[in-house]
């Protein structure tokens, strides 16, 4: 169960994070100070689930493989978010980026001798 509850976490978390931080670019015309306030509203519900994910996470991940996951399922929830929400299209340089992202995974992951 600690091994997946923190994943499952980050995940849900990630999702109120990028609609904080990106949700408002679709709204170029709200006032400034409006969207900063939501977002800070959005975002709580973010931290609600990431502490939980990372303490829970700790018991049996180490901090830098939490913070590794952690950028992973970022970058798959925003590849989703833009282009389901913000209508924008991957191309073949955000891919190359990911891959490289999956290879700090290996590195964060993997038990070196």
């Amino acid at each position: 169960m600690a091994f997946f509850l923190p994943i499952g976490l980050l995940f849900a978390s990630n999702i109120f994070m990028t609609f904080a931080w990106y949700g408002q670019l679709k709204f170029p015309n709200a006032v400034l100070w409006q969207v900063v306030l939501v977002s800070w509203g959005i975002a709580f519900f973010e931290y609600c689930l990431a502490v939980p994910a990372n303490r829970i996470g700790h018991q049996v991940y180490s901090a830098a493989q939490l913070k590794t996951m952690q950028e992973i399922i970022t970058l798959l929830v925003f590849a989703v978010f833009s282009v389901t929400y913000l209508g924008e299209s991957l191309k073949w340089n955000h891919l190359v980026a990911f891959m490289f992202l999956c290879g700090a995974a290996f590195f964060s992951f993997h038990k070196w001798a």
